[in-house]
């Protein structure tokens, strides 16, 4: 099995920073079913870890992830499952970015390059974002006759406003520059190219020198309120993502695609 990710411990002050690093070797850092499945285990890898109190997530310079990968062998068998085996299939995206939301330590996204589809649901359950200004997120799911799922609309709701929200999940062409980012609330720092990942380890060290119990605290407090709703809001992600996913509309979205042509949607 190849490994897609990559953990170092015990970097900045009293060694209390890690660093993710997601990066498939590929350019694109797009997120196969398997490549889900690591980096839920690498957040998950941290439940019992008292010594880190920061975890800083990055992809390759060129990628934070280019979302979902629609040409992965696995997940192009989803359109051959029934519905029970679809289902299960598709808490995939979902257990991931619920895993990093839930992390007791504080979790930074050094962005370079793009950050498209389920890479925005992952930025988006971060606790910060840095944003290198050339880089830029799309989210294309309902150009692919899709729903943007893994629990991803609650939280940029939280950060963005209704109205930003639905802009940047229904014009689903619209690249959203870093600048763009940063004015809406996306993110929380834009830098120079490929400084991305240099600036959320200099955040990292400003978390990591503060109190480690108090920050925990602090941030399940502010997450537990902030997000008290959220379930009630998006408990029906996977349904709503298995439902659209048998549409004429969602074969047509993924196929033109494919063919890097311009999609012909009906409605059904």
């Amino acid at each position: 099995m190849t490994e897609f990710v990559k953990i170092e411990k015990g970097l900045g002050p009293e060694g209390r920073i890690a660093v993710v690093r997601f990066d498939r070797g590929d350019g694109i850092n797009a997120l196969s079913p398997e490549a889900l499945r690591q980096l839920t285990a690498a957040a998950r890898s941290f439940e019992d870890d008292s010594s880190t109190s920061v975890v800083v997530l990055t992809g390759s310079t060129g990628a934070f992830s280019a979302g979902f990968d629609l040409k992965d062998a696995e997940g192009r068998a989803r359109k051959d499952m029934d519905l029970g085996n679809l289902r299960r299939h598709l808490k995939l995206g979902p257990r991931l970015t619920h895993a990093w939301h839930e992390m007791e330590q504080i979790t930074i996204g050094a962005i370079d390059g793009f950050c498209i589809g389920g890479g925005v649901a992952l930025a988006v359950a971060l606790d910060f974002r840095v944003m290198g200004r050339d880089a830029h997120m799309r989210v294309p799911e309902i150009g692919l006759g899709m729903n943007m799922s893994w629990q991803s609309i609650p939280r940029m709701l939280h950060l963005i406003g209704p109205a930003r929200t639905k802009q940047a999940v229904i014009l689903a062409d619209q690249r959203i520059s870093a600048e763009e980012a940063y004015e809406w609330g996306l993110v929380e720092q834009v830098v120079d190219p490929g400084k991305a990942f240099d600036a959320a380890m200099d955040l990292a060290r400003k978390v990591a020198s503060q109190p480690p119990l108090s920050v925990a605290m602090t941030k399940l407090t502010v997450n537990r309120l902030a997000h008290a709703l959220d379930d009630l809001a998006s408990h029906m992600d996977v349904d709503q993502f298995a439902l659209a996913s048998l549409t004429e509309d969602h074969k047509e979205g993924v196929e033109a695609f494919l063919a890097r042509r311009k999609p012909q949607f009906k409605g059904r």
